[in-house]
């Protein structure tokens, strides 16, 4: 099966809320790879790769965020994988 990438912005309330740990810890428990990083616009952003079952279920897992955050709005951006994590790591 084809690898995928795919990056998520989340706004809202995200950052400061243990956001990223909860992403990671999600990643880590479906075997994605990638980084999750805080941006300077106040957003969060998810780089992950593994193939689309896995990518569609990570999705979904994270969309609502931890229970301390707000999530106002998750964009989606799909490419091919390129093929340059060996773990989930956070920024």
């Amino acid at each position: 099966m084809s690898r995928r990438k795919v990056e998520v912005f989340f706004s809202g309330v995200v950052q400061g809320v243990g956001f990223r740990y909860f992403v990671c810890q999600q990643a880590q428990d479906l075997g994605v790879v990638g980084l999750v990083r805080n941006l300077p616009d106040g957003r969060l952003m998810v780089t992950a790769e593994g193939d689309q079952e896995q990518l569609d279920t990570f999705i979904n897992e994270i969309k609502p965020g931890p229970r301390s955050a707000v999530v106002e709005d998750v964009a989606v951006r799909w490419t091919m994988a390129e093929g340059r994590f060996t773990s989930f790591n956070m920024m």
